[in-house]
């Protein structure tokens, strides 16, 4: 494994030292948090590691990208290379360049991150999070894989929003850890929420989503408020995010990553249902 030698600088550093001062955990504990943000509740290899045909992850590929996302008229997304090779992959970005785009949707040359990159939610990805999974990415295995560039038929906003300086992480109760989970670092209510005239109809969220098309067909996702929750268990609920099945038994399908899922803690599966009971019914 290639191990970047610099210290992760933390927040502060990474976003342009806007964060104010604030004492930094140690190298090792920002890994492993980045660690389990990457590869648990974000997901991130759920699109940038490209998968064969029957679903699992390409040998040698994780988070080399090349994986299609494709929605017909409106854009043939390419899931980037998030890995440390310098030639096609992050490996010569800044700490702050790959903050930035992972937060703001922006490269370093200035270019749009288009979708399906879910930036209105990443945009509120926590300062301390953000530097944690900018120290993981560092220490993936580079991988030299060229991909090819997004196209899209949609316009794209120049930005996602005014420059950001500080965010903050969630208050301390279960609800609002869970809103976090389920938005900034899971966005699964990007994936769950209704389509409005003018984007996601948030006066609705987690009231189902339109159609996610792939290999695997045109995938719906559900209602998971508590309208459609009604008699689950909070057991069920949690069987369902983590192993794909529903609480009536039925092999529930992609692109949920599942695998990604399972490595969450059970406090935070707690509080991912703690939320979504939250939810107003719809």
């Amino acid at each position: 494994m290639r191990v970047w030698s610099r210290l992760a600088l933390g927040a502060v550093l990474m976003l342009g030292g806007a964060a104010g001062a604030v004492a930094q955990p140690n190298q090792a504990a920002l890994v492993q948090r980045g660690a389990a943000l990457v590869n648990g509740i974000a997901g991130c290899g759920n699109c940038h590691t490209e998968k064969g045909p029957t679903g699992a992850d390409l040998p040698g590929r994780n988070l080399a990208g090349g994986q299609v996302l494709e929605e017909p008229g409106l854009f043939r997304a390419v899931a980037a290379n998030i890995t440390p090779d310098r030639e096609t992959g992050i490996g010569r970005w800044t700490d702050a360049q790959i903050a930035r785009a992972i937060r703001e949707g922006l490269r370093p040359d200035g270019s749009l991150v288009g979708p399906p990159m879910p930036i209105e939610q990443y945009r509120r990805i926590s300062d301390a999070d953000l530097a944690a999974m900018v120290a993981y990415l560092r220490t993936v295995p580079p991988v030299r894989n060229q991909v090819a560039r997004s196209t899209y038929s949609m316009p794209l906003p120049p930005a996602y929003g005014p420059p950001l300086t500080s965010v903050a992480g969630p208050a301390d109760n279960a609800v609002a850890r869970g809103a976090y989970l389920a938005g900034p670092l899971g966005h699964c209510i990007e994936c769950h929420t209704p389509m409005g005239p003018r984007g996601r109809d948030w006066s609705r969220t987690g009231a189902g989503g339109p159609p996610i098309n792939g290999p695997w067909g045109a995938a719906v996702p559900r209602n998971i408020t508590p309208a459609a929750l009604h008699g689950w268990t909070d057991a069920q609920i949690m069987r369902a995010v983590t192993q794909g099945i529903s609480a009536d038994g039925r092999r529930m399908g992609p692109p949920m990553g599942y695998p990604y899922y399972a490595r969450m803690s059970q406090a935070e599966l707690r509080d991912l249902v703690a939320y979504l009971r939250s939810l107003p019914s719809n």
